[in-house]
């Protein structure tokens, strides 16, 4: 009893510290180990506590993080040289040890994990020495750098364990990282973190996280109303509707473009879209603007191809198709389509997503401007998936996609991932395309990558197998008493080391 009263005593004070930084999860992690982390909440509570070899800088950039330095001796074999002072949070030391083990427990056959397709083809890791790691690789590899983003683990406690599936390491983890642990998660229960005195460049500021598990999107709204988080999403409709002046005066808004898109895409292999024009005309009929407008309050931008903004992938000069329903009447009519024999599609979607349900019945609305019968048909998303996008038994299809700050463009865009169970849903084949990806998959310099990168992207825009819609905005509101925010490409949190908690006085 007496040392539950303690526990209470302290998790009550670490609730009132001014310098606790609270914020919100989805849901209880399943393992907080940076191998096995595939889901959102066991990623954001890994993210604190391991740090990887390299990082991506505010400008996108690769650069060192456990490492000091790196450099490829060729193009085959890349060096790096590890910060000597590290220490894990239970006081160890971290050395090149460390690194090689974690690339060996990634190969390992008790290991399951989707992280172990990035790294077959390492050849081997080999220490030089307690601080230089020598990396080879079986061919030149375009993610040779990125690949060792992923959190290293403390070799002293991995190796005495049997099942790194079940270990309890994954419940109480050990890394290198600004914050740690203090006992292991339980589900369903905040989780606490305290930060790391001896993280490098220096200890954190704000000496405290708490992570709340909120699973429900309106639980956290309301949470954040309340001012109970320190940092939290909002949605356009919770922006232009739901908050008002007295939330703006706690809160900052930060508004940036989010790492997704909203894409309508046609089955290539269906005669009906066979010829390019009958894409051209109904990417010329959808007035994007007007989308975004309608579903967004403005809070988003026009999708212009497949890969980030802002990256070394995105062309300076982009080709796109401006709203046009003129042109697009004129290319249906060219074709032979009439009021009385208009073009006729159907456009699956997924049900439990109403913004894409609502942009479907625009776009519907829209076509119909233009002549074109656009008829509309909503699964549940797991039936949707498994037996009208994996199958590809549809004629389109309303999706989406994540972006990254280093695209792989073989999985959605290459001819050989049309097959079963690759993501080239729409079966899309141009052999140009599939030569840019081979070569830049074997490019380890970033200016080259994006070179090939931008071509692909005029490809197959000019091609259309998509119509790209919307890239929604991201905006996260942030306590106007928490000081050093600096939002960048990669977010806001890649300076949290630095931030600090002070009272705001009216």
């Amino acid at each position: 009893m007496r040392y539950l009263i303690l526990y209470l005593f302290f998790a009550w004070q670490i609730a009132l510290a001014s310098d606790t930084l609270h914020l919100s999860i989805s849901a209880s992690p399943s393992r907080i180990n940076p191998l096995l982390a595939t889901d959102s909440a066991s990623s954001e509570v890994a993210k604190w506590v391991f740090d990887g070899l390299v990082k991506f800088d505010t400008n996108g950039e690769i650069v060192p993080d456990l490492a000091k330095s790196f450099h490829f001796k060729d193009d085959t074999t890349l060096i790096f040289e590890l910060k000597q002072g590290v220490k894990w949070h239970d006081g160890k030391p971290f050395g090149a040890d460390d690194v090689v083990f974690t690339f060996e427990l990634i190969n390992s056959p008790k290991l399951i994990s989707p992280y172990k397709d990035d790294f077959q083809l390492v050849a081997s890791v080999v220490a030089i020495n307690e601080h230089t790691i020598e990396i080879k690789y079986k061919q030149p590899y375009f993610k040779a750098l990125s690949i060792w983003m992923i959190g290293i683990l403390p070799k002293h406690l991995w190796e005495h364990e049997d099942d790194p599936m079940t270990s309890p390491l994954n419940k109480m983890a050990i890394g290198t990282g600004p914050y740690m642990m203090t006992k292991p998660f339980e589900p369903n229960e905040r989780i606490a973190l305290v930060a790391n005195s001896d993280y490098l460049p220096h200890k954190p500021h704000l000496q405290r996280i708490l992570l709340h598990s909120i699973s429900d999107e309106m639980t956290q709204f309301i949470t954040l109303k309340a001012g109970k988080l320190d940092i939290g999403g909002l949605n356009a409709l919770q922006v232009s509707r739901q908050i008002d002046d007295s939330f703006k005066e706690q809160y900052q808004l930060i508004e940036q473009p989010s790492n997704s898109y909203t894409y309508l895409g046609f089955n290539l292999e269906n005669p009906k879209f066979a010829n390019p024009l009958i894409r051209e005309a109904i990417s010329l009929a959808i007035d994007k603007q007007a989308l975004i407008d309608l579903l967004f309050f403005g809070h988003a931008q026009i999708c212009h191809g497949p890969f980030m903004p802002q990256t070394h992938a995105y062309p300076e000069n982009i080709t796109q198709d401006l709203y046009n329903p003129q042109k697009a009447r004129e290319i249906l009519s060219d074709l032979g389509y009439t009021k009385e024999s208009p073009f006729v599609f159907e456009l699956t979607t997924n049900t439990g997503n109403d913004t894409r349900t609502y942009a479907a019945q625009i776009i519907q609305h829209q076509l119909a401007q233009v002549g074109i019968e656009m008829k509309i048909r909503t699964m549940e998303w797991q039936a949707f998936l498994n037996t009208v996008v994996l199958p590809r038994r549809f004629e389109a299809v309303l999706l989406g996609w994540n972006l990254s700050l280093i695209p792989d463009a073989k999985s959605i865009w290459h001819s050989s991932s049309i097959k079963e169970g690759g993501f080239n849903l729409v079966s899309y084949a141009n052999p140009t395309v599939d030569r840019l990806i081979d070569e830049a998959q074997g490019m380890v310099s970033q200016e080259d990558f994006g070179r090939h990168y931008q071509e692909i992207f005029h490809l197959i825009t000019q091609d259309r197998p998509y119509i790209f819609l919307y890239i929604p905005n991201s905006i996260t509101a942030v306590k106007r008493e928490i000081q050093g925010v600096e939002p960048s490409i990669i977010g806001i949190m890649h300076n949290q080391i630095n931030w600090r908690k002070e009272e705001i006085t009216p």
